[in-house]
């Protein structure tokens, strides 16, 4: 295992060197989606601005509704940026790679078998964060440089700056391995052995 620090844009060489079970810090921008706006993206077929889609293009997109404060100015200033669970935005993990080049999706609890399918296809990887550590998320987020969609609000489209942000474990890399499914393996053989000795 081995640990990386990552600025977005990512290219394929940055995501072919990671493997399961490897660490990562970021630095740079990520981008706020949840199932809102993925389902208007995806499900009602509404087109993105047109200033946001080359920026996903290497993008990594993090599954959160933050809480904000909006300023008399416009802007939003953070409040607490946590992160939910991801299984339930699966379906969305191969069109946001494919259509629009985002490289990594960061959530809770993994993707289910088309997303990290989509993440070997695509040369893409899923990063997990641990849960309860919204505090932490919060201080490594710098600012809140961007937003779409303010009518879905918290679910809009978020654009974050940030530092030092992680340690983020690899859990499915583009090789074909996934964290999740070798502990769901481990745990099976462990509840069958001691099944056996009953």
């Amino acid at each position: 295992m081995a640990h990386y620090r990552l600025k977005a844009p990512l290219t394929d060489e940055d995501i072919n060197q990671l493997y399961a079970g490897d660490t990562v810090t970021l630095d740079g921008t990520i981008f706020g989606i949840r199932d809102a706006n993925l389902i208007r993206l995806f499900d009602k077929k509404v087109d993105l601005p047109i200033d946001l889609v080359p920026q996903l293009n290497g993008s990594i997109g993090i599954h959160t509704a933050p809480g904000v404060r909006k300023l008399e100015d416009g802007t939003y200033e953070k409040v607490s940026i946590g992160t939910t669970t991801s299984y339930r935005m699966d379906r969305f993990t191969r069109g946001l790679m494919k259509e629009y080049g985002m490289k990594v999706i960061i959530g809770k609890g993994g993707l289910l078998e088309d997303g990290s399918k989509a993440c070997v296809d695509l040369k893409g990887c899923y990063f997990t964060i641990l849960g309860g550590s919204a505090a932490l998320e919060t201080t490594q987020v710098e600012e809140i440089e961007d937003v779409w969609w303010e009518d879905l609000m918290p679910e809009a489209i978020w654009k974050f700056r940030v530092k030092d942000f992680g340690p983020l474990i690899v859990s499915i890399d583009s090789h074909g391995n996934n964290k999740y499914t070798d502990i769901k393996k481990v745990a099976r053989a462990n509840l069958d052995n001691i099944l056996s000795q009953i």
